[in-house]
């Protein structure tokens, strides 16, 4: 009887290479965010000796915080092959809404403290209600997210500039003293809305990388009819996706609150942006299936260093930041257009 073909040692040496130049691709995509914040931080040292100082350099990371908070939710949504328009609308309602909670709670209390706590709750349940309508209109009202979150955009901040009757809705003095320290103060040298990023960077990478639900997540974003097959529940787990990118902009919000002590129509104007380009820019796929949170927790500091060097130098206006965000994820769009 013939014998069975075997493989070659020419054949294996092919598959093994085959097999191997996928994963050494995706090591030296994930390592180009990396490479070039450590470039752009050479650039911005040669550009300006003060960009080198322990004060910028906390700057830049306290300013990046509420984007990297809302980049890490926008992480899930994105690698879930979703997308959410609306997060700086969101914020800009969510603050108004704080404020005007606490403005109220403080005299009703009597406790200003006890008022800044359940307002600072009150922003994440906010956050997160608001997210769980984003996943039901996408899930269950089968609406494609980028028009359930399109509509949103406008109607959260037209809600912000009714409440503020187009103007701007501002904290009380005595209890914007006690709200502050929740922006101002620091920890170790480190600003509390750092360690708060830091403790929402963590969290993200080990509920993506480390339970269940986070494989589901890549899963549906890989390839979600194959995912329903696998039993998994697709609606529930894109559903709590928009949520936790709901609390996440209400952590940020609750944080981004004392920094000025008002909501105005203007407050969180491009956060969307930002909250997505740190995320492509990091390496999550716009197509879904792939991400990773440190990633995304590069991209956000990478597009803060390039805001903090326009505002050291004269290389071109601080005006055209928002450009250079819009180019960037251009050609990150145009670079992943072979990623699946």
């Amino acid at each position: 009887m013939p014998k069975p073909d075997t493989p070659t040692a020419a054949a294996e040496g092919a598959a093994h290479r085959a097999e191997s130049k996928p994963r050494w691709t995706e090591r030296l995509h994930g390592l180009g965010p990396v490479i070039g914040l450590v470039l752009l931080c050479i650039a911005g040292g040669v550009l300006n000796s003060d960009f080198a100082t322990l004060d910028n350099l906390m700057n830049v990371l306290t300013r990046t915080a509420f984007i990297g908070i809302i980049a890490v939710g926008m992480c899930f949504v994105i690698i879930s092959g979703g997308i959410d328009l609306s997060v700086g609308s969101m914020a800009a309602l969510i603050a108004g809404s704080v404020i005007l909670f606490i403005n109220w709670a403080g005299p009703a209390t009597g406790s200003p403290l006890l008022a800044v706590v359940l307002g600072a709750g009150l922003a994440v349940l906010l956050g997160a209600l608001f997210g769980l309508a984003h996943g039901l209109l996408t899930t269950r009202g089968r609406i494609e997210p980028f028009i359930v979150t399109l509509g949103t955009l406008g109607i959260f901040r037209a809600y912000l500039t009714y409440f503020a009757n187009g103007g701007a809705i501002t904290l009380d003095n005595d209890l914007s003293d006690l709200y502050a320290p929740v922006y101002y103060a620091s920890l170790l040298g480190i600003p509390v809305p750092v360690w708060v990023f830091l403790l929402v960077a963590v969290a993200g990478a080990v509920i993506l990388n480390r339970t269940a639900y986070g494989r589901y997540v890549q899963a549906i974003g890989s390839n979600e009819q194959v995912a329903r097959y696998a039993a998994v529940h697709v609606d529930r787990v894109k559903t709590l996706t928009y949520v936790l990118l709901g609390a996440c902009v209400g952590i940020a919000t609750l944080l981004y609150v004392p920094r000025l002590g008002s909501a105005s129509p203007t407050t969180g104007l491009l956060w969307e942006l930002e909250a997505i380009a740190a995320v492509i820019v990091g390496g999550t796929a716009l197509k879904g299936g792939a991400g990773s949170i440190t990633g995304t927790v590069v991209g956000a500091i990478l597009l803060s260093v390039i805001s903090n060097i326009l505002n050291l130098t004269s290389i071109i206006s601080v005006y055209l930041n928002a450009a250079v965000q819009g180019f960037v994820i251009i050609v990150v769009a145009f670079l992943q257009r072979g990623r699946r």
